[in-house]
């Protein structure tokens, strides 16, 4: 028994016949498509958390400002 009850040989046939249908040229094409995808996707994920991390820093930049000058301002309009 190999993985979920899929013998070794079953998936040797399984690769044989992927590469008779497919050719090893068509193999190692869409393999270096599929690792390239895979580079650019994790690439843009780390884009969008530092960008959600720079946007966060932002953020608590400006919250810890605004109370105190917020304030400052409703004092001068009430007085």
């Amino acid at each position: 028994m190999g993985l979920g009850g899929i013998s070794i040989w079953q998936l040797v046939i399984v690769l044989a016949i992927v590469i008779l249908l497919f050719g090893t040229k068509k193999l190692r094409s869409m393999g270096g498509d599929l690792g390239s995808a895979i580079k650019s996707f994790k690439q843009s994920v780390r884009e969008g958390e530092d960008d959600v991390n720079k946007k966060d820093d932002v953020t608590l930049h400006h919250t810890s400002e605004e109370p105190g000058s917020s304030q400052s301002k409703k004092d001068n309009h009430t007085g």
